[in-house]
C-alpha cells in the first residue's frame, strides 16, 4: 500500500515537473518573441521614440521657413524653367530617385537641392555601415506651381492652397517605397525589409533635423516624410 502511494506521489511530481518545464519553455519563447519585436520597433533606433512624435514640425513652421528662404510662388512649369539662377533641377541619380511626379515639378532652391543629396548619400552610407544592401530613397513631391495646386485641390480637398511646396524649399520622401540598387555584376542581392529601411531613413532625418538642417513632418496618410530645408 505504501509502495503504491509512493508511486502515485512520484507520478504526480513528474507531472508537475513536466508542466513546470513546459511553462518555463513557453515563457522563454514569449520573451524571445518580445525581444525580437522590440529589436524591430522604431523606438529602439537611436533616440527615435515614435515617428509622429520625433517628426512633428507643424505645417506653419514649414511654411514660415519656406516663405523666408524660398522663391515667390510661380504660375507654371514654363516660369520655373526660366528661373535657372534661383532653382536647381532635381533628377534621379545615384543618391536618390525622383518619382513620376503628377502634381509637382522637379525644381528646388539650391539649399533644398543640396539637402536631398545629403539625405540620399547619408541613407546609403547608413545602410552600408549596418551591413545592409543598398537602396535609394524616392522623392515623391517637389515644387508645386499655382497650376499644380489648383489641380491637386480638385482631387484632394484637404490640400492647402498655400503650401510650403510652392516656395521651392520643400519636398516629400516616401517611407513606404525605396529603390533597390542592383549589383553591377548581376549577382542577386538579398532584399531589405521596408520597415528596416524606414527606420534607417528616420535615423538619417533625425540627425539632420537635430543639426538644424531641416524641419520634418511625418505624414501617415501620404506615406512620406514632409521636409523643408532651413537656412
Amino acid at each position: 500500500m505504501q509502495n503504491q502511494k509512493r508511486k502515485s506521489s512520484l507520478c504526480l511530481a513528474a507531472v508537475w515537473l513536466a508542466g513546470g518545464l513546459a511553462l518555463v519553455s513557453a515563457l522563454a519563447g514569449c520573451r524571445e518573441k518580445d525581444m525580437s519585436m522590440k529589436m524591430n520597433n522604431p523606438r529602439n533606433i537611436r533616440g527615435v521614440v515614435s515617428y509622429r512624435r520625433s517628426f512633428g514640425d507643424l505645417n506653419k513652421t514649414h511654411l514660415n521657413m519656406a516663405q523666408a528662404i524660398g522663391i515667390a510662388p510661380i504660375a507654371n512649369r514654363r516660369a520655373a524653367e526660366g528661373m535657372t539662377g534661383s532653382l536647381d533641377l532635381v533628377q534621379t541619380n545615384g543618391r536618390y530617385a525622383v518619382d513620376s511626379l503628377t502634381h509637382s515639378i522637379p525644381y528646388l532652391v539650391p539649399c533644398a537641392a543640396r539637402l536631398v543629396d545629403t539625405i540620399g548619400q547619408n541613407f546609403l552610407d547608413s545602410l552600408a555601415s549596418k551591413g545592409l544592401n543598398p537602396y535609394t530613397v524616392i522623392v515623391t513631391s517637389v515644387l508645386r506651381t499655382r497650376d499644380d495646386v489648383k489641380r491637386l485641390r480638385r482631387s484632394n480637398y484637404n490640400a492647402s492652397a498655400n503650401s510650403a511646396h510652392s516656395y521651392g524649399t520643400t519636398f516629400d520622401i516616401s517611407w513606404k517605397r525605396f529603390r533597390k540598387v542592383e549589383d553591377p555584376d548581376g549577382r542577386p542581392l538579398q532584399d531589405v525589409g521596408s520597415d528596416t529601411l524606414k527606420m534607417v531613413l528616420a535615423e538619417v532625418l533625425r540627425d539632420l533635423r537635430q543639426a538644424r538642417r531641416c524641419y520634418v513632418k511625418y505624414e501617415l496618410r501620404q506615406g512620406c516624410f514632409h521636409i523643408t530645408a532651413r537656412r
